[in-house]
C-alpha cells in the first residue's frame, strides 16, 4: 500500500486514521470490498449518494461513451448538447414544478449558488435592502462560506472566524422528550417555524431575502420535520416575501419514499438545492431547481446582458450529465425513486427493533433513512458512536457516526435480506458496547 502521509483527508481525525486506517477498494450492488479482502455492506449509500447500488454498469457505458465523443465544453457564452439533454431530463422529475435548473459540482456549490440566486432575485423585483438569510441551528448546508454561514454546526465554524454577514438562525425541531422514537414525522414541534416571525420582528421582512432548511436534516442526524412545521414556515416566508430554499442533497433521489422532501412533506419551497444521487455518486455534479417565478425575474433588461454574473468551469460538465442520464434511467426503470415507500414498514419495523436496548437514547426514521441515538458517556460526547462505527466496519458493515447518532441510509436497491444481515451485525456491535 502507499503511504498515507500526503493525502490531507476531509472531515477526518487525520491522525487517528492513519493509525488503523480503513480502506474501501472495490464496489459492487450492496457491497464493498476493503483493500484487505473483505466484503462490507454498504449501510450509508457510500456518503447519501449512491442510491441506485455500486458499480452499475449504465452509468459506466455512458460515462466511457461520452470521454470519447466529447470530453470538455465549455458552458460560458457556449455550450454542448448533453448539458440541455440533463435539464431536459430533470424537468420531467422536477420537485413541485420548479423546472429551472442551474447546474453545479457539489452540494456545497448548489447552496452558495441559491442564497445568490435569492439575493439577485430581490434585487431584480426591485427588493435590494432583502440581504439577510436565515439558517437553522443544527442546520447542515455544506462547507462554502455561504453554507457554514447558514449552517448550525458550531465545529463546522469555529475555526474560520467571520463568515457571511446578516445571517440568523431558527431553533432546530429535535425535541427528544416529546417526540422520542417516532416512528415517521413528530407530532410536536409545528410553532417551532413561528420562529421565523420573530426573527422578521427582529430584523425586518424588508431586510431579510431567504430561508434555508434542510426537509429533513441528515448530517446532524436525521432530524424530521414536525407535522405542519413546513406548512408553517412556508405561509410565513409568503406573507413577508422571504424566499424558501430546500436544501435536498441528501433528500433527493428517493431518500424519502419520494423523488424529493418536496413531494414526501408536500409543501414547495421557491428553490431547491440537489448534489448526490444526481449521478449516483459516479461524477461530482449538483444542480439547483428554481421556480418560473424566480428565474423569470431574472430574464429581464437588455438581451446581451448577463442575467446572472455566476458559475463554475464544470458547471454542466458533459461526463457528469451523461452519467447523470444513465442514473435517471436506472431510477425510473427500477423505479427507485419510490422504492423506499414499498420498503419503509420492514424498515421501520428492523430499526425501532432496538427501541428497548440499554445504550439507545432514541429512533427515528422516515423512507429508506433512519438515525439511532445513542446514550452518550459521561465526559466523552461522541465516542459511543464513534466506537461503534469502527466495530461495524470491522465485522462487515458501513454505517455513518455523527456525534452520539448513528445515520443509516442504504442504497435504494436494498432486500429484506440486506435489512436482515444489517441489524444483525448493528444490533451485536451495540451489545458489546461499555
Amino acid at each position: 500500500m502507499n503511504s498515507l502521509d500526503q493525502f490531507w483527508m476531509p472531515f477526518t481525525a487525520n491522525r487517528q486514521f492513519k493509525a488503523a486506517p480503513r480502506l474501501l477498494a472495490r464496489a459492487k450492488g450492496m457491497w464493498y470490498e476493503s483493500h484487505d479482502g473483505r466484503k462490507v455492506l454498504d449501510g450509508t449509500s457510500g456518503l447519501w449518494c449512491v442510491n441506485a447500488g455500486h458499480g452499475r454498469e449504465e452509468i459506466t457505458e455512458a460515462v466511457t461513451r461520452q470521454l470519447s465523443e466529447l470530453d470538455f465544453a465549455p458552458t460560458f457564452q457556449m455550450a454542448h448538447p448533453i448539458a440541455f439533454e440533463f435539464a431536459e431530463a430533470l424537468q420531467s422529475i422536477a420537485p413541485g414544478g420548479l423546472d429551472r435548473v442551474f447546474f453545479t459540482n457539489s452540494g456545497s456549490e448548489s447552496v452558495d449558488t441559491a442564497l445568490k440566486i435569492a439575493l439577485a432575485y430581490q434585487r431584480a423585483i426591485g427588493q435590494g435592502s432583502r440581504t439577510k438569510f436565515i439558517g437553522r441551528e443544527r442546520g447542515y448546508h455544506g462547507v462554502g462560506f455561504g453554507g457554514i454561514s447558514v449552517g448550525g454546526i458550531v465545529g463546522n465554524r469555529r475555526q474560520f472566524g467571520s463568515q457571511l454577514g446578516g445571517v440568523d438562525h431558527m431553533r432546530h425541531t429535535h425535541d427528544p422528550v416529546r417526540n422520542g422514537f417516532t416512528k415517521g414525522q413528530p407530532e410536536h414541534g409545528a410553532e417551532l417555524a413561528d420562529d421565523l416571525e420573530r426573527l422578521v420582528n427582529l430584523h425586518g421582512a424588508e431586510t431579510i431575502a431567504a430561508v434555508i432548511v434542510e426537509p429533513m436534516a441528515g448530517s446532524t442526524g436525521v432530524l424530521l420535520p414536525p407535522k405542519g412545521y413546513l406548512d408553517r414556515l412556508r405561509e410565513i416566508a409568503t406573507r413577508h416575501g422571504i424566499l424558501l430554499i430546500y436544501d435536498e442533497v441528501i433528500t433527493g433521489f428517493g431518500r424519502l419514499g419520494t423523488p424529493f422532501g418536496v413531494e414526501a412533506f408536500g409543501v414547495v419551497p421557491d428553490i431547491v438545492t440537489t448534489a448526490k444521487g444526481i449521478t449516483n455518486g459516479a461524477i461530482p455534479m449538483g444542480a439547483v431547481f428554481c421556480s418560473r417565478a424566480v428565474h423569470d425575474a431574472m430574464m429581464q433588461g437588455p438581451v446581451n446582458a448577463i442575467e446572472l454574473a455566476h458559475g463554475y468551469t464544470y458547471s454542466g460538465h458533459p461526463v457528469a450529465c451523461a452519467a447523470g442520464l444513465a442514473t435517471l434511467d436506472i431510477y425510473a426503470r427500477e423505479q427507485l425513486l419510490t422504492r423506499g415507500a414499498a420498503m419503509h414498514a420492514k424498515w421501520e419495523t428492523a430499526v425501532h427493533g432496538f427501541d428497548h436496548h440499554p445504550m439507545v437514547a432514541d429512533v427515528r426514521n422516515y423512507g429508506l433513512v433512519a438515525g439511532i441515538e445513542l446514550k452518550p458517556r459521561e465526559g466523552a460526547p461522541g465516542a459511543r458512536a464513534y466506537e461503534l462505527f469502527v466495530d461495524c466496519f470491522n465485522s462487515g458493515l458501513l454505517v455513518r457516526a455523527t456525534g452520539d447518532i448513528i445515520a443509516l441510509s442504504p442504497p435504494l436497491i436494498i432486500e429484506d435480506e440486506h435489512i436482515g444481515t444489517m441489524m444483525s451485525i448493528f444490533g451485536d456491535a451495540l451489545d458489546r458496547l461499555k
